[in-house]
């Protein structure tokens, strides 16, 4: 088995290349790579993206041109964990934008249909409490959320 990680393949119906542009656009550490083209007699019209390579946070990617037959569902999600409002809000803006939707509790889709949770890195310490009652009010607070909010889950944990 190979020592270098995963590549993660995200299948796209005509939208590879453009998601490839949009994830390195948002993220640090980010890079496009290898663009493959259909050939002749391919599923696909000959020149079009079947497949680019991209690296977005330093994760690596394939997206995959393959079609209508299969779109993402919430059942897979990416989970970014961030230190502050500041970053939350900035990836909550970024990958809702041009018609991303946001969910509840900290879930979004962005455009191209992928889901995200943009959690607070604090978020599983403060669920996790020895006190009971401090995850519960935790629980309950983001719950009712949409984008997660770090002084109001902050102001629940303390029971305030």
């Amino acid at each position: 088995m190979t020592t270098d990680g995963f590549t993660t393949c995200l299948w796209f119906d005509g939208q590879a290349e453009e998601a490839a542009h949009f994830y390195v656009s948002v993220f640090k550490n980010s890079s496009v790579g290898k663009i493959a083209r259909y050939p002749e007699g391919a599923p696909q019209a000959a020149g079009t993206v079947m497949t680019v390579e991209f690296t977005a946070n330093g994760h690596r990617f394939l997206g995959l041109n393959g079609g209508p037959e299969f779109t993402f569902t919430e059942a897979t999600s990416f989970m970014l964990f961030c230190e502050n409002q500041e970053e939350i809000d900035y990836y909550w803006s970024k990958l809702t934008e041009n018609g991303g939707e946001p969910g509840p509790c900290g879930w979004l889709k962005d455009r191209f249909g992928v889901s995200w949770q943009i959690v607070p890195d604090r978020l599983d310490a403060m669920i996790t409490d020895p006190d009971p009652a401090k995850a519960a009010r935790v629980t309950q607070a983001f719950m009712a959320m949409s984008k997660f909010d770090i002084a109001a889950l902050e102001k629940a944990y303390a029971g305030e």
